[in-house]
C-alpha cells in the first residue's frame, strides 16, 4: 500500500473546517496556532488514542466515532500528527471517505513556503546531524537559514526565511507533499516496523520523498545507492549534486578530525552536509568553518567526564546500526556497553554476531531487547563480562562498588526507550544525572 495525501472529493474550502487534529503533541499545538491565525473562526476538534488531549482551543472527541463521523462528511481535513500512522483505520477510513488528510509540514508547504529554499534530509541514521550541520554551514556563509521539522521547531512555527532545512521522518515522508529543492538521504536500516507494518513499507514510505512532481537536487549516502532493493531517484527530475573532490575532501576530512563530530559515521555524514550546502551555493571555506563551529546535539555520542571516567550519552541510538557505529568509535578503549530498550521486534541477530567480536570490558543489558539480545550469549566463553541488569540505576551501583571494570560507559541501547521511560531524551538525561551522582 502506498499512502498518498488524498485530494477531498467536494470543491470546499478545508480551511472552513470543521478540522481533526489527530495527536496532541508538538506538531498538534503548532497546527492549532496556524489555524487560529489563518482561520480564527473554523472549529477545531482534536482525537487522542489515550488520555486527555492537552490543547487550548479544541474540542476533544473520542477516536471511536471518528469512523461514523468521517462517513456523515462531518470533517473537512483531518491533521495527523507524525506519530499517528496512516495505515491506521481511522486515517484510512478518512482518506476514503473523502477527508483531506494532511500534516504540519504539507500545510507549510501550502501556506507559509513563500519561495524560501528548502533542503530536506532524511534517513534512519544521521539524518539530525547533517540537517544542523548544512544549517551550521548556511549560517557560516551569511545565509539567512532555519532549522525546523523532526529537529528544531515544526516549521509551521517558522518565520520567514530564505533557506529552511528540514529533518523529515519516515512518519513525515510518507504522505508528504512538499516540493524540497534539495534532498540528502542519509543511511537507511529497517525501524519503526510498528507504524510502517513491514519492513518493505518502511523503505517505501522513507523514499516516497524521492516521489516529487518537479526537478529537485539530490545527494545520497553510499549506503543508500549501493543498496539494490531501495528505489531510487526517477532520472527524470532528479540532478545528483557533485560528489567533492580530492582536495577538498581531504581538507574536509582533516576539519572533522579536529571538531567536536566523533566517529567515521559523522565524516559521512559532513560529507553528505557539504555536498548539499555547497549545492544550495556556499563556498568551500564556510562548509569547512560550520564543521569547526558544529555544536553536536544533545543525547548523540555526547561526553561526559567524571572521577577519571568517560561516561557517553548515545540515548539516541535506538537501532543496532547506530550502536555499531557507536563502538566504532569508541575501539580499543576499556569500555563498557549499556544496550537494550523497548521491543519492536527488531532483529538483533547481526548486532549480537558483532557484539562477540568486539574488544569490550562488560556488557550491560538493560530489560527489552537488551534481556532478548542475553539469550545469545548464554552458555558462550567470552572474553568480556555480561549482566542482565534491571534499570540504569543498578548499573550504576555496581560500578561504583567496583570503578576498576571501565574507562568509558557507553549507553547506546539500539533501542527506543518506552519501556522505562517517556523518550529518549529523557533516558540520557537519567544517564547523566546518574554519572554525576556516582562518579560527580
Amino acid at each position: 500500500m502506498q499512502p498518498t495525501e488524498n485530494n477531498a472529493q467536494n470543491t470546499k474550502n478545508p480551511l472552513d473546517g470543521p478540522i481533526l487534529l489527530y495527536g496532541a503533541g508538538r506538531e498538534a499545538k503548532s497546527t492549532r496556532r496556524f489555524l487560529k491565525d489563518i482561520a480564527p473562526n473554523t472549529q477545531v476538534h482534536v482525537a487522542v488514542d489515550n488520555g486527555p488531549a492537552e490543547l487550548e482551543d479544541t474540542l476533544q472527541v473520542p477516536v471511536d466515532g471518528l469512523s461514523a463521523a468521517f462517513a456523515a462528511n462531518k470533517y473537512s481535513m483531518l491533521v495527523r500528527s507524525p506519530g499517528v500512522s496512516i495505515y491506521k483505520n481511522e486515517i484510512q477510513t478518512a482518506i476514503a471517505t473523502g477527508v483531506k488528510v494532511t500534516t504540519n509540514v504539507n500545510l507549510w508547504a501550502r501556506y507559509k513556503k513563500n519561495g524560501a529554499k528548502t533542503i530536506a534530509i532524511t534517513g534512519t541514521k544521521g539524518k539530525s546531524t547533517t540537517a544542523k550541520l548544512v544549517h551550521t554551514m548556511l549560517e557560516a556563509a551569511g545565509f539567512d537559514a532555519a532549522l525546523a521539522g523532526n529537529i528544531g521547531v515544526p516549521v509551521l512555527d517558522l518565520a520567514p526565511h530564505q533557506y529552511v532545512v528540514l529533518e523529515l521522518s519516515s512518519f513525515q515522508c510518507a504522505d508528504l507533499r512538499l516540493d524540497p529543492d534539495f534532498i540528502g538521504i542519509t543511511p537507511i536500516f529497517p525501524e519503526h516496523l510498528d507504524w510502517h507494518r513491514t519492513e518493505q513499507q518502511y523503505f517505501a514510505d522513507k523514499l516516497n520523498i524521492l516521489r516529487r512532481r518537479r526537478p529537485y537536487h539530490c545527494a545520497l549516502a553510499p549506503q543508500v545507492i549501493a543498496h539494490s532493493s531501495l528505489p531510487q531517484p526517477p532520472s527524470d527530475l532528479v540532478h545528483a549534486l557533485p560528489e567533492l573532490s580530492c582536495t577538498f575532501s581531504q581538507r574536509l576530512s582533516e576539519q572533522v578530525a579536529t571538531s567536536r563530530l566523533k566517529g567515521k559515521h559523522n565524516l559521512e555524514n559532513a560529507i553528505l552536509a557539504a555536498r548539499l550546502a555547497l549545492g544550495a551555493g556556499i563556498d568551500e571555506q564556510a562548509v569547512l568553518d560550520g564543521i569547526a563551529v558544529y555544536l553536536p546535539l544533545p543525547h548523540r555520542l555526547e561526553e561526559f567526564h567524571f572521577s577519571g571516567k568517560t561516561f557517553v550519552d548515545d540515548s539516541i541510538a535506538t537501532n543496532p546500526q547506530a550502536t555499531k557505529a557507536a563502538l566504532a568509535t569508541y575501539d580499543g578503549k576499556k569500555l563498557a556497553l549499556i544496550i537494550g530498550g523497548f521491543d519492536r521486534d527488531q532483529n538483533f541477530d547481526d548486532l549480537s554476531n558483532h557484539l562477540m567480536s568486539c574488544q569490550l570490558a562488560s556488557i550491560w543489558f538493560l530489560p527489552g531487547t537488551g534481556h532478548r539480545i542475553a539469550s545469545n550469549f548464554m552458555d558462550k566463553d567470552l572474553p568480556f563480562k555480561t549482566h542482565k541488569i534491571a534499570s540504569l540505576k543498578h548499573i550504576f551501583e555496581q560500578l561504583e562498588a567496583d570503578p576498576s571494570q571501565f574507562e568509558i560507559l557507553l549507553l547506546s541501547p539500539g533501542a527506543p526507550s518506552f519501556n522505562q521511560f517517556k523518550n529518549f531524551e529523557q533516558r540520557g538525561e537519567a544517564f547523566v544525572e546518574l554519572a554525576k551522582k556516582h562518579f560527580g
